[in-house]
């Protein structure tokens, strides 16, 4: 028997323990993202950082910080790519990582020995910001409303299985159908309030990068992943990685509350196609014969729509007089 646990502190429990201790990324691991995929998802985001920092007015010097890094693969191959095209911000850039696993810590350091690290984005320091999260948002824990009755109930896990118990303190609307699932991310929408308030003070970007639907609704997006398969998300806490949609709508909505400007969510293929992926992956392919195709088809899966193209977007928050980030301009 185990204590019942309100879904959000079980999902915060079991991630912790995992991260803790596996590199989960890559061929080796459950799962792969972006950066592992292809160089040339971290090299068009670096870029898209430069722009940006110049668009700021080239402050110097800058924050360039990333939310959840993995093993440091998208950020050095951000930091290749400015340094080649962009020396003068690869100059102002000072490097910060929020990363919480000691482990992961580790890998990142090998690649990123300059870098400064945080437990979380309020131990940044001040000054403008560009911040960089790759599937960050998606592991923050949620909490689950069901409707029962003409009133919300909340979801809590008890001996592997869900339990529901009234929800007198529900953030959501007293409305909703019998049996209706809401999710509410309350760590996702601080960290925007609290960068939004911090971008409309001090200037900058935060680019955000996950998966989910553009509008808020109705839904269970709860999932675990294992072994590269779909596995159940209340079993064996802390060997599996628990996710779930994020809500894009609500994160803008917090930012905005708090004084800063939100554009997007734009599809990622969209979005990266705009930044010159597909040119990139050609001049990747036309430098390495051998792997050609590879670099072609790492392109193609990203912004497809069918593979990560759609479900994958892109959200930017930043100071409300900074003009359109690249990528974002309007179709």
């Amino acid at each position: 028997m185990s204590a019942p646990e309100r879904l959000d502190a079980f999902m915060a429990r079991a991630n912790a323990a995992y991260y803790a201790g596996r590199d989960p990324f890559g061929a080796g691991g459950d799962f792969t993202t972006s950066p592992e995929i292809t160089q040339a998802f971290g090299e068009c985001l670096g870029l898209w950082a430069a722009v940006t920092w110049v668009t700021m007015g080239r402050p110097d010097p800058v924050i360039l910080a990333e939310a959840g890094p993995g093993r440091g693969t998208l950020m050095a191959d951000a930091l290749r790519a400015v340094e080649g095209a962009m020396p003068d911000f690869a100059r102002a850039a000072r490097l910060h990582l929020i990363e919480t696993s000691p482990l992961l810590r580790e890998a990142q350091r090998a690649r990123l020995p300059a870098a400064t690290w945080h437990e979380t984005a309020e131990s940044l320091p001040p000054g403008p910001l560009i911040l960089l999260a790759n599937e960050f948002l998606d592991a923050l824990p949620i909490r689950q409303f069901v409707r029962r009755g003409g009133a919300w109930a909340e979801r809590w896990v008890e001996d592997g299985a869900f339990a529901e118990r009234p929800a007198p303190d529900t953030p959501l609307p007293d409305a909703g159908e019998e049996g209706e699932i809401r999710e509410v991310n309350e760590p996702a929408r601080a960290l925007a309030a609290a960068l939004g308030a911090r971008l409309a003070e001090q200037g900058g970007a935060a680019l955000f990068i996950d998966y989910g639907p553009a509008r808020s609704g109705p839904g269970d997006s709860l999932q675990a992943i294992r072994d590269r398969q779909a596995a159940d998300p209340l079993r064996d806490p802390g060997t599996a990685d628990l996710t779930a949609h994020v809500d894009f709508e609500a994160l803008a909505e917090a930012a905005r509350a708090a004084g800063a400007a939100a554009h997007g969510p734009v599809p990622q293929g969209v979005f990266l196609a705009r930044l010159g992926l597909h040119s990139r992956a050609a001049a990747l392919a036309s430098a390495d014969a051998g792997r050609g195709a590879r670099h072609i088809e790492a392109a193609t899966r990203l912004t497809a729509p069918e593979a990560m193209g759609r479900l994958f977007k892109a959200l930017v928050l930043c100071h409300p007089d900074l003009s359109t980030p690249p990528g974002f301009e309007p179709a």
